[in-house]
């Protein structure tokens, strides 16, 4: 079992870069790592359980008496599981079949096998790639733009939903493994190439120095995977060698991911206090900070909008409690439950909504969200949320400095 935020960017760079399983972690819930067995009651039949005789009788008129053709017994199934599931009125507690589960639990672990590309789809239904910078798809010379024409000799078939699609073009990394794809490049012309799979990683955190912030540093987490706390750890080290003293955490778009990784980067901020209260049904449990995180007194702005959500909110809750950070933007997203993931026998998983966790101030969080202490508009041509950051580091923080 796994237990996960909500999966819920802004240019066409972080689209490329974090548009590779960012739909699967849209809407989903806090994911915990540990994996369970299954919970299947093994050598009990349909017929034999009490509860499920109805669906048996149903099942045994139709074989009898229905006139056409019937669907193979896992469509019949995934149907009915997801019928049991609709009566719960919960949309984070849903099924997934084999090949999104496959994909999902790639994202979360920030690696997979594959060529290294972005899938997405024209508004005529084409699919065209985007390959990562140095991965063996842009090595092989695929172009930003390239139309999906055939893999491994097989015509793309454009009723195909985009995860599908990307599963194509991933595989096991070993001797001579890989995908063959046709492509239309943007002139037109075509191109075959066999592209060897590769360990893929996909990075989670992006930071660089604000040329005009005098001292002040930008991080962004895309999305909270197992790599996220030391993809940080590394950034705020770097920052520190730049000389860079205050830093902007940029949690704008960021859908959540893992429970643990995501009090992790809380912590990183933390020297001590309450990071998150979560109520199961077994009680309540809290997570508290530990000393030695890696900025914890330097100064601290969260950027927030409508696409910050679960994970993202626990973190930019956490700090805002603690004293640690200022909120600038809009208002988040308001995802507030947790979500357990159970691997089943066909390789498929089950979600299953199992908490809800609240902020240190014992805020809900769950269809509320955080208001940001700053709201500030943002406009498509220009980054207000982010100069607002800068504004307010140099008014409060640098006149600080220098009055001390």
């Amino acid at each position: 079992m796994q237990q996960r935020f909500v999966s819920v960017s802004r240019s066409i760079l972080l689209g490329v870069i974090i548009g590779l399983g960012l739909a699967l972690v849209f809407f989903a819930g806090f994911f915990v790592r540990d994996i369970f067995e299954a919970d299947t009651p093994h050598g009990v039949s349909l017929q034999e359980s009490a509860p499920y005789r109805l669906l048996s009788e149903v099942q045994a008129l139709l074989d009898r008496h229905y006139l056409r053709d019937q669907p193979v017994p896992s469509v019949r199934e995934y149907g009915a599981i997801r019928g049991m599931l609709a009566t719960l009125n919960d949309r984070y507690t849903f099924f997934i079949e084999p090949p999104v589960a496959a994909s999902e639990s790639d994202v979360l672990a920030g690696t997979y096998g594959g060529i290294g590309v972005q899938v997405s789809r024209t508004a005529e239904g084409a699919f065209v790639l985007f390959p990562f910078s140095d991965s063996p798809a842009s090595q092989a010379g695929i172009l930003n733009g390239d139309v999906l024409v055939e893999v491994n000799g097989q015509t793309v078939d454009t009723s195909l939903s985009l995860d599908s699609v990307d599963q194509l073009m991933r595989g096991e990394v070993k001797t001579g493994n890989g995908v063959e794809i046709t492509v239309e490049h943007p002139d037109t012309n075509l191109q075959t190439v066999f592209i060897l799979y590769d360990v893929i990683n996909v990075p989670s955190v992006i930071w660089h120095v604000i040329p005009e912030g005098q001292g002040l540093g930008y991080v962004k987490i895309l999305r909270f995977t197992s790599r996220t706390p030391e993809e940080l750890r590394e950034a705020l080290g770097e920052l520190r060698t730049s000389l860079v003293f205050a830093v902007v955490l940029d949690l704008r778009g960021n859908a959540g991911g893992l429970l643990q990784e995501s009090i992790e980067v809380a912590d990183e901020f933390l020297d001590s206090g309450v990071i998150v209260f979560q109520l199961e049904p077994s009680g309540e449990t809290s997570y508290t900070a530990s000393s030695g995180g890696a900025w914890i007194e330097s100064p601290l702005m969260i950027l927030v909008d409508g696409g910050t959500a679960s994970g993202a909110e626990l973190v930019a809750g956490a700090l805002r409690d603690n004293g640690r950070a200022l909120l600038i933007g809009h208002h988040t997203y308001g995802k507030g439950t947790v979500q357990q993931i159970f691997p089943l026998s066909d390789q498929s998983s089950l979600h299953v909504t199992s908490g809800e966790w609240f902020t240190p101030s014992r805020s809900v969080l769950d269809a509320v969200g955080l208001e940001p202490d700053l709201p500030v508009d943002d406009l498509d041509d220009r980054d207000e949320q982010l100069s607002a950051a800068i504004q307010y580091f140099r008014s409060q923080f640098r006149a600080e400095s220098a009055s001390s």
